[in-house]
């Protein structure tokens, strides 16, 4: 029987959003396991400040400015992580974020939602995963070998309230991993799988004001999650981790298509 091989090492991975919680979470995971990570995110200064101590500690990581939907910028960053690391093997798509304007509060109803705000929500969270798609991934095209791994959330699985735009996008995003699976296996063969993660509730700069109190309590909201999460509580980054690092090894090379979520039994709790 063949050794399952959970292996990165050397693997060029290319994470959007890095400057994020939960993608510079990943990012530098994947650069102890000895990967060659590129950071992307659209402030230079703040990428250089994530990755230089992770450079002095002789991690092999790239700092790559871009805006996820820019087109030009995605393909001026490829050029850059090319003439680096001459390959392209994974692309997790981190990037993605809320606005306050497409969410609605109680004492609002959705007519009142800011469509500027919706539009923006939705671009930012679905094209923002098409367009770094289309661009690093016409590499894994030519190689016909590659990992796409997107991220998705609870706001597709489940009608959330409140964050209607948000969960439009998401919810988009899991038919488009989904059909890009489809896509690709068929037109460019097993080598390129595509895959999702599906967080639960994690507490971060985004949402923090949103399920916490100033004191620390949680709020009427945050409550009403937990209530809902069996585990109790909410998620740690670091526990995405591990259903990253098999969703883009070849461990996992088998699947394609699926969008597996990482939430305490979120999911499965029927709230009863």
């Amino acid at each position: 029987m063949d050794k399952i091989s959970f292996d990165l090492k050397n693997k060029v991975i290319v994470v959007t959003g890095a400057t994020g919680a939960l993608g510079g979470e990943v990012a530098k995971y994947f650069a102890v396991q000895e990967a060659k990570v590129v950071f992307m995110g659209r402030k230079q200064e703040t990428l250089d400040e994530i990755v230089s101590p992770l450079i002095e500690k002789g991690l092999n990581v790239l700092a790559v400015q871009g805006d996820v939907l820019d087109m030009e910028a995605l393909k001026a960053a490829r050029n850059k992580i090319l003439e680096a690391f001459g390959t392209i093997d994974v692309l997790v798509n981190a990037a993605g974020g809320n606005v306050a304007g497409a969410v609605i509060q109680p004492e609002q109803s959705f007519f009142e939602m800011s469509i500027n705000d919706f539009s923006t929500v939705t671009e930012l969270n679905l094209q923002g995963t098409v367009y770094p798609t289309m661009v690093f991934g016409e590499i894994m095209k030519e190689n016909k070998k590659g990992v796409v791994l997107n991220f998705s959330s609870m706001a597709a699985d489940r009608a959330i309230t409140r964050v209607v735009g948000y969960s439009a996008a998401k919810g988009a995003v899991d038919n488009l991993t989904k059909w890009l699976a489809v896509e690709f296996a068929k037109k460019y063969g097993e080598g390129i799988r595509v895959n999702a993660i599906a967080p639960g509730f994690f507490i971060g700069k985004q949402n923090k004001a949103l399920l916490t109190n100033e004191d620390g309590s949680y709020t009427d909201r945050g409550n009403t999650i937990i209530q809902n999460t069996p585990f109790n509580r909410f998620g740690e980054a670091h526990e995405i981790l591990g259903t990253v690092h098999w969703l883009c090894s070849d461990a996992s090379s088998f699947v394609t298509g699926i969008t597996v979520p990482v939430d305490g039994g979120f999911s499965a709790f029927s709230g009863v």
